[in-house]
């Protein structure tokens, strides 16, 4: 037993062990740590060695445990005068990181644990506190995904996500074809996509060929002024939920209108006429969606405008997408309802950005998916106050 020792346990050439104890009946290990006055001490900036010692100090600093026991390390090292970078330095013992109070190998430890756990979750399992675990997992995502890259960028996706109530939004920008998050910031503004833009080069906005994204007047001003050579595409789901609030609109002015007999028809209907046909299924459901389209004839015609709008983007040529478009706003204000009207004027003056599609068959449908991960994340971690860590954090879960 008299020659069991832990120093293989720290492989640290510029540090020796000098003194070991652990308080009785304590989960505590306490090691007392100096330099080896055989190497030089190096600047922990630019790594050249330095003669100038300046002061002695220490620090405690949090190891990887030792079985059940934590492992404390007192650690003396010195401050030195580095020539080379003209001012007074830490030496680096390649033990810990001159920001952090814990060893380098117990950071990448909790930064391992938090692409698993929450960051309370791994405080609680390394018994430290956790802000520190926070600070340390932002520290190696600044170093990994700090500086994105923006090449071999053709074809982006841009939507917004809700991060908490009272319409706060993140914009998220994905590289299309690899699905990769590009770059998310803060609101849903026109200045907030063109921080996007202004931070691509010339070359890199010259290479942007098409961009999908809803019907939001900001985000196509910000196209416009910054990359103003970008097709953008409009994508069907928000086109069709969109349409899918005209019909909720429809079904309750045809409520009123009705006699008391047939309100009955119409209660507990809103969704129902919001699913495909394919998706009704039950005897019960199907029978009073008959019942309904029978009874009137305007939600008739709507349901069938739901149908033919989604052929629109079927198409791949301008000609029939065009004339297919020009037919379903002919048809949509035959029905002289506004609220189908004022939906069909929209789809005329957006109309570039729906034939568009048959150039570039993209959607935002990529990138709802990604919105649903971050609120999976948003909510595993019951929401995030650093919106920098937030973003650190999606831009980990959606590299490849």
């Amino acid at each position: 037993m008299s020659n069991l020792s832990i120093a293989p346990f720290f492989p640290f050439p510029r540090i020796r062990l000098t003194h070991q104890f652990a308080f009785p009946h304590s989960s505590q290990a306490w090691i007392d740590v100096v330099p080896d006055k055989r190497f030089h001490p190096i600047c922990h900036l630019c790594r050249q060695p330095s003669a100038h010692i300046h002061s002695w100090t220490q620090r405690t600093v949090r190891d990887l445990n030792l079985a059940s026991a934590q492992v404390w390390l007192q650690c003396q090292y010195r401050k030195i005068f580095c020539l080379h970078c003209q001012r007074i330095v830490i030496e680096d013992l390649d033990l810990f990181h001159p920001y952090l109070r814990v060893t380098q190998r117990f950071a990448r430890y909790v930064h391992e644990l938090c692409k698993a756990m929450t960051v309370k979750e791994a405080a609680n399992h390394v018994g430290i506190d956790w802000k520190t675990v926070k600070n340390i997992d932002k520290f190696f995502l600044e170093q990994q995904y700090g500086q994105p890259s923006y090449d071999g960028l053709r074809i982006l996706a841009v939507d917004e996500i809700s991060i908490r109530k009272g319409h706060r939004y993140l914009t998220v920008v994905l590289d299309y074809v690899s699905g990769r998050v590009v770059w998310i910031g803060k609101g849903r503004k026109t200045r907030t996509l063109s921080r996007f833009f202004n931070q691509l080069t010339s070359a890199q906005r010259k290479a942007l060929e098409a961009i999908a994204m809803d019907m939001w007047d900001p985000y196509i001003k910000a196209v416009r002024q910054k990359v103003p050579h970008v097709q953008i595409v409009f994508d069907l789901f928000h086109v069709i939920a969109q349409f899918s609030r005209v019909i909720d609109k429809v079904r309750n002015s045809e409520y009123r209108k009705a006699s008391q007999e047939n309100k009955d028809v119409f209660k507990g209907a809103k969704y129902l006429l919001l699913k495909n046909r394919s998706n009704v299924r039950r005897k019960k459901e199907r029978r009073q969606l008959q019942e309904l389209l029978k009874l009137n004839e305007i939600l008739n015609s709507v349901l069938i405008l739901k149908d033919k709008l989604k052929h629109i983007w079927s198409y791949r040529s301008r000609t029939w997408a065009t004339k297919t478009l020009d037919e379903w706003c002919a048809l949509a204000r035959s029905l002289k309802h506004r609220s189908v009207t004022k939906f069909a004027n929209m789809l005329d003056r957006y109309r570039y950005g729906i034939l568009n599609h048959c150039d570039y068959a993209i959607h935002t449908g990529k990138l709802e998916g990604v919105n649903n991960k971050i609120k999976v994340i948003k909510r595993k971690a019951y929401g995030f106050q650093d919106l920098r860590y937030f973003s650190l954090k999606i831009f980990q879960a959606f590299t490849n």
